[in-house]
C-alpha cells in the first residue's frame, strides 16, 4: 500500500480561521470557501499590520512606548 504524504503547509499566520468564518456566517455565508478564508485573513492581517506601525509612528511622535486605543484610532482614520 503506498504511503500517504502529509499536505503542504501554509506559512501560519496570527488570525485563526475558525472565528473569521463564524463571523462571516453571521454575517449571512451560508457556504464559506477555503479560498475566501484565506483571502479575507490575509487582507486582515496585513490591514492590521499597516495600522500598528502607523500607531507606533503616532507613539514615537509622542515619546512614548506603549500603544494606545487612541493612537490605534488615529492611525486608522
Amino acid at each position: 500500500m503506498a504511503k500517504k504524504t502529509p499536505p503542504a503547509k501554509k506559512s501560519e499566520g496570527y488570525i485563526a480561521k475558525a472565528p473569521i468564518r463564524r463571523l462571516m456566517k453571521k454575517e449571512g455565508a451560508v457556504l464559506v470557501a477555503a479560498d475566501a478564508l484565506d483571502k479575507l485573513i490575509d487582507f486582515l492581517e496585513k490591514s492590521a499590520a499597516t495600522a500598528t506601525k502607523d500607531a507606533l509612528k503616532v507613539c514615537k511622535e509622542d515619546k512614548r512606548k506603549r500603544i494606545t486605543a487612541a493612537d490605534v484610532r488615529d492611525a486608522t482614520r
